[in-house]
């Protein structure tokens, strides 16, 4: 169920790291892309957000580090408004938290040391020795500090990302945004990357703001969860109470619990499914009936639960 800010504002709060209050944002559409969506992010927790294709989970990232502007609302990075301020002050609130984009976005002509080094270079007044201790320090961290002078087209998908890690951390930020950290790798190299993720967040304390559709790695590295879809926020709960709805076996779920079912376990049969089939293709482009499709076991999911 959406929270409105009211209830939010009722709750005991903790510290915050981000606050979200009442975001709109349509792109002059009639379809809300986000619907008034509220949020609180704690300091030190990792928090997922997760949906399928097209829920607003992408778009919703990119408004909270600033690349986008809503229709309405706020957002509170670290207690300062995003909302409609100068670029110039909005450039001195980004250097206070990093992002590992999905491809890991390094810049293929320069080696593992420069991209680090990069950010480092730019925002700050430091002499090349101290850049260089600090680059090596941040590429031992995600376990890379030997390969720095590579070259992106010299290492493996996991490594880049782990590359790109290391270059989010370079100014020691506050909050960490994760754009799908696992997508592209390996049930192994995947599970790798989120235990540096639960790492990380334990020696540094910092805020991880994580996006993906991938429930293995969202189980694994969350404190609380956040379900969207259609723009909306369907729930917002721990890692526990998602557990639950996950393994329920109840016939007396609501609508927006059954539907969290459904993503969680990967299930053909739902009301997910059931919402596609009122609109379907064929029969809207030509008049035909859609073929019926057998109905498959949900997806078990693959990692031992920690």
């Amino acid at each position: 169920m959406t929270e409105s800010a009211d209830t939010i504002a009722d709750k005991p709060q903790r510290p915050c790291a981000i606050r979200v209050r009442d975001l709109v944002q349509t792109f002059g559409g009639p379809r809300a892309i986000l619907d008034g969506i509220n949020l609180d992010i704690y300091r030190g927790e990792t928090l997922v957000i997760m949906g399928g294709s097209g829920c607003g989970k992408s778009t919703f990232l990119r408004h909270m580090i600033g690349s986008l502007q809503p229709d309405s609302g706020d957002i509170e990075l670290l207690g300062q408004s995003i909302i409609g301020i100068e670029e110039e002050q909005l450039n001195e609130i980004r250097k206070r938290f990093g992002i590992l984009f999905q491809s890991g976005a390094l810049f293929n002509s320069m080696n593992l040391r420069d991209n680090v080094a990069m950010i480092l270079m730019e925002h700050t007044d430091l002499p090349e020795e101290t850049i260089d201790i600090m680059v090596k320090i941040k590429l031992e961290m995600v376990g890379l500090r030997e390969h720095w002078s590579k070259l992106p087209s010299e290492i493996s998908g996991g490594m880049k990302k782990r590359a790109g890690l290391a270059r989010a951390l370079a100014l020691d930020p506050q909050i960490l945004f994760y754009d799908e950290p696992s997508a592209g790798l390996d049930p192994v190299t995947s599970a790798e990357i989120d235990q540096l993720m639960i790492s990380l967040s334990r020696q540094l304390g910092v805020t991880s703001v994580v996006v993906t559709h991938e429930m293995d790695s969202a189980f694994t590295i969350a404190d609380r969860m956040v379900m969207l879809d259609k723009g909306r926020v369907l729930k917002i709960g721990t890692r526990q109470e998602f557990e639950q709805i996950r393994d329920s076996t109840s016939n007396d779920l609501s609508t927006d619990e059954a539907l969290i079912r459904q993503f969680l376990t990967g299930s053909f049969e739902g009301p997910l499914t059931q919402r596609k089939q009122t609109s379907n293709y064929a029969e809207d482009l030509l008049g035909l009936v859609a073929p019926q499709i057998a109905s498959r076991p949900a997806v078990t999911p693959t990692r031992a639960k920690v």
